[in-house]
């Protein structure tokens, strides 16, 4: 009976039901946003479905600027200049950091960067288009063949050669840390045949009587360098040229590298040269997956 007369007024009436309790929608978005902070980007993208409170909250720069790269204006700058109206002074930082985590195309289509998702680390790809290659003109010793199997829809294919050399240079505002250098190569030239990926190694040769040399370079005065003999046929593998450290004083990086095989007492033919990609070193287990 207590009960009941508890939520009868003093004439018999019904009482006014009682407030409800506050729940996550009534926080602040302030007081949100200085949780969501500490989270990883995906975690926040989750939550900021929960209410209108969260979705405010997940849209707050402070959230997104511990996210982006120390230098975002440098590498904004190097990789959109001033494209779609990225420098605009209203710009978000969550906009701006979902643009950043898709692949970007910059210096004329030859070199994309791309943030983690997750970590917002930076990683870069540069194609075979955009290196140096001895003889790459001369269609006796190179062509340039199409492939899916490319972020870049395309690869140099060697033929045949007596002095083996690929230079190339980078220079970029990577974000302070360690980087790791990899060539992406394959010896074979594949194709598909009734829906099946088949490998042709008819011009493999050479590779096995000497080691390709692998050398990197930086404008910190870096040093690295490499030897390794290339195998397994018609399987797309990452070669380690070497590692590299930039400072948090460095301003922009220029990296330069070479893979080299110049013993001219036997030709060499047969291999794909896809592209160069430089990952963050605790990241380089990912680039079986690539």
């Amino acid at each position: 009976m207590g009960l009941s007369f508890s939520f009868m007024d003093q004439n018999g009436g019904s009482a006014v039901d009682p407030s409800p309790e506050p729940g996550l929608g009534d926080l602040p978005e302030s007081c949100v946003a200085s949780v969501l902070v500490y989270l990883d980007p995906p975690q926040i993208c989750r939550l900021s479905s929960l209410n209108r409170a969260f979705r405010g909250a997940s849209y707050a720069d402070f959230v997104w600027e511990s996210k982006l790269p120390v230098n975002c204006d440098s590498v904004l700058q190097r990789v959109f200049g001033e494209e779609d109206g990225v420098f605009c002074e209203g710009s978000c930082k969550r906009d701006i950091y979902s643009r950043l985590c898709r692949p970007n195309s910059f210096d004329g289509g030859t070199k994309k960067v791309w943030l983690d998702k997750s970590t917002g680390k930076t990683f870069m790809s540069l194609s075979s288009n955009g290196l140096s290659i001895t003889g790459i003109d001369d269609r006796r010793y190179w062509s340039r063949i199409p492939t899916e199997e490319s972020r870049f829809q395309s690869v140099a294919y060697l033929q045949q050669i007596w002095w083996f050399q690929v230079d190339g240079e980078i220079e970029f505002p990577f974000p302070p840390g360690t980087y790791s250098l990899f060539f992406r190569l394959q010896l074979g030239r594949t194709h598909k045949r009734f829906g099946r990926r088949v490998c042709n190694s008819e011009h493999v040769h050479g590779w096995d009587k000497k080691p390709v040399r692998f050398h990197i370079s930086t404008s910190e005065g870096q040093k690295a360098t490499k030897q390794c003999y290339l195998t397994e046929p018609g399987k797309w593998i990452h070669y380690h040229a070497g590692n590299f450290v930039v400072p948090s004083s460095c301003r922009s990086m220029r990296v330069k590298f070479s893979m080299t095989q110049i013993d001219c007492t036997h030709t060499k033919g047969g291999l794909c040269v896809d592209s160069v990609l430089v990952y963050p070193v605790e990241y380089r287990e990912r680039l079986q997956h690539f």
